[in-house]
């Protein structure tokens, strides 16, 4: 480590030593169990304590009250019961000397009247929050002071827990609702002037602070500007300036914009690989420089010069690298060790945002129970092992084989290695993916796999190479089953490999709602072509998530792209002019005709398991993998027998994803 790196400088915060200018902050993991950081949800926040960085935050807006209704999974904090569990967390994390706190909320109208206890939502005035939809009851003297001594008592519970310190989320949440002239209309001295409006909040803090003391950190999400009518700049520097000069925050957490509609959410919180990165550093930095407190900032920092930038700049005190660190937990132990250039990216794909909370290329993240970060190098025997194929499950299964000290040798019918992720990167937003390639690759290569390409390789050179363990990870071909003429259209493959279809009037019929029919699409527009997109469901990029929908839909918006929905392609014909398509409603059953100059179809892929089926019943588990053992991440049975093991992963097994894909092979991998 340089001994000069800014990343790396110690700061005190209210009398906390923080070893270095890393932290992440808190965010809806949804790993609780019944409201409680339980055993999965401490392993995941442990690993990145383990991984060296200076401060984790938790909650993602733990709720404090009843009427603050968990509506993205989050914890609880209104009651005793907590305790017990925060003393076990903060044990665990204080022993890696990385630092805790806890974000609390009530989340006012950002709230559901339909979510655990069915209670109507509350707020500055009556109003509905666009994204969780609740008509929301306007709070009156009762509520406020209810909701008061709601805050005290989670941060005294939190204190009780052993925690270093709570954020307060406001924002959208509740003390953001007052703050905001959007959300809030009151004519009593809770509303109207910005004095008034920051009422609820400066009196909600005075009381924490009057409760936890003097030595207890008190920090705010805060917004520094929302825009677009809400709290401006000027307003909330104001807000900040009088919370640090009357000592009731010790931090301020700051970020740019709304989240009360999905949108402001997808662009100003959760900027997936179609937004720049750090999108509003320069912003922070400007707020920095306006308030006279230590100030955070967290907001798609995703590599290590930006966020050494921003400490050398002073643009902030403590560089948040949340989902970073979902792909990578050790990052902060590998920059210090001279490893920076194996640091896993974080490339955007907003996975860890949606219900699944994973990371699209650590299978690990989240699983930490069962799957270890750290591959162990094997006891022995060592196994001379051969991986088929290199797209993310291949490539996976080459670096965790090799980590665990066998002999690799990875064959690639391609020139190039990384499958389908290549193409997925041609998609006009998309190119991050090829992050996913690019480390995987330097990896194996940094450990020694040997790597042959443009090598098709067969059943009969399998067996003269005499292996101990085969991987077929072969992946899939494009579904051209079930339909009559399907050959005549293109597939989603095709187009972004270069083939541009004939004719101006092109059809995309998706039949997965992931994201290969929106790209070529997307693809196919941005060429110039006249796109129409039908999906089967009932709108298209089911699969995609919350952040990578909006800047789908943005992008067609922008195109020109017609959608169309709940229709299924029955029959293709040629014509003179190109190509007649019959589709079928799939609510109705009425049928209707398209003629197109041409047609793109995404149904998915088919396994390419030959070579896997040839070779099964030689093997010695006849193909066999047994998810008792699998889904451990323990090993697969053994016999005491000369010959090899075969196992087929990802794309091999059925269409799926590169998550998916990845997981197979770790967990598959990690204990031969």
């Amino acid at each position: 480590m340089d001994s000069k790196d800014a990343l790396f400088l110690p700061f005190e915060l209210n009398g906390l030593q923080l070893k270095n200018r890393i932290m992440s902050t808190s965010h809806a993991i949804a790993y609780q169990q019944e409201g409680k950081p339980q055993a999965r949800y401490q392993a995941y926040h442990e690993e990145k304590a383990k991984g060296g960085l200076a401060l984790t935050m938790f909650g993602g807006s733990s709720n404090i009250d009843l009427d603050s209704a968990s509506v993205f999974g989050q914890l609880y904090l209104g009651n005793d019961d907590i305790i017990e569990h925060l003393q076990q967390f903060s044990d665990r994390i204080h022993a890696h000397q990385t630092a805790l706190m806890c974000q609390i909320t009530h989340l006012g109208r950002r709230s559901s009247d339909r979510g655990d206890w069915w209670l109507p939502t509350i707020g500055p005035s009556r109003s509905r929050e666009p994204l969780h939809r609740a008509f929301c009851k306007e709070m009156d003297r009762y509520d406020i002071a209810r909701v008061q001594q709601a805050y005290v008592d989670a941060a005294l519970r939190c204190k009780a827990g052993g925690i270093d310190g709570i954020e307060i989320m406001a924002g959208s949440h509740l003390p953001g609702q007052f703050l905001s002239p959007l959300s809030n209309q009151r004519s009593d001295r809770y509303g109207g002037s910005l004095e008034n409006r920051s009422r609820f909040l400066v009196e909600t803090l005075t009381k924490i602070r009057e409760a936890v003391g003097q030595g207890f950190n008190v920090g705010l999400r805060l917004p520094c500007a929302e825009e677009q009518g809400g709290i401006g700049f000027d307003d909330s520097t104001s807000v900040a300036n009088h919370l640090a000069q009357t000592s009731l925050v010790d931090f301020l957490n700051v970020y740019f914009g709304r989240m009360d509609a999905e949108h402001n959410l997808a662009d100003n919180h959760l900027p997936g690989m179609a937004s720049k990165s750090a999108p509003f550093l320069e912003r922070a930095g400007e707020f920095k420089r306006a308030v006279h407190v230590p100030v955070f900032h967290a907001t798609r920092v995703s590599d290590i010069a930006t966020a050494r930038h921003a400490i050398r700049a002073g643009l902030v005190d403590m560089i948040a690298m949340t989902r970073a660190h979902i792909a990578d937990p050790h990052l902060v132990n590998k920059i210090a060790r001279g490893e920076e250039d194996r640091v896993r990216p974080c490339v955007g794909a907003t996975l860890c945002s949606t219900d699944y909370r994973v990371c699209v290329h650590n299978a690990a993240t989240g699983a930490e129970q069962h799957l270890s970060h750290t591959i162990d190098r094997s006891n022995g025997p060592f196994l001379k092992a051969v991986v088929i194929g290199a797209g993310p499950a291949g490539l996976e299964a080459a670096r965790v084989l090799a980590l665990r000290g066998h002999q690799v040798a990875l064959y690639e019918a391609q020139s190039q290695l990384g499958g389908q992720v290549l193409l997925a990167a041609k998609a006009p937003w998309r190119k991050d993916m090829l992050g996913i390639v690019d480390w995987l690759t330097a990896e194996i290569q940094t450990l020694g796999v040997a790597i042959n390409y443009n090598h098709y390789v067969s059943a009969e050179e399998i067996n003269t190479l005499d292996p101990d363990l085969v991987i077929v990870a072969c992946g899939g071909m494009p579904d051209t089953t079930g339909i009559e003429n399907l050959d005549l259209c293109l597939s989603s493959w095709d187009v972004l490999s270069g083939e541009l279809p004939a004719g101006e009037d092109i059809v995309v019929i998706d039949e997965t709602g992931r994201h290969a029919g929106s790209s070529v699409a997307d693809f196919l527009a941005a060429k110039g072509k006249n796109v129409e997109l039908i999906s089967n469901d009932g709108h298209f990029g089911r699969e995609l998530t919350e952040t990578d929908s909006i800047a789908q839909r943005r992008r067609f918006a922008q195109l020109g792209v017609k959608v169309d929905t709940d229709l299924e392609l029955l029959a293709v014909q040629r014509t003179n002019a190109g190509l007649k398509l019959t589709l079928q409603n799939v609510l109705t059953s009425q049928q209707e005709i398209r003629d197109v100059h041409h047609a793109v179809i995404e149904r998915g892929t088919e396994p390419m398991d030959e070579i896997f089926q040839e070779l099964s019943g030689q093997s010695l588990n006849g193909g066999v993998t047994d998810f008792d053992s699998l889904v451990l991440g323990a090993q697969q049975p053994q016999k005491n027998e000369s010959g090899y093991y075969l196992y087929r992963v990802g794309d091999a097994i059925s269409s799926r994803g590169i998550h998916e894909a990845i997981k197979d092979s770790l967990r598959l991998c990690s204990a031969l």
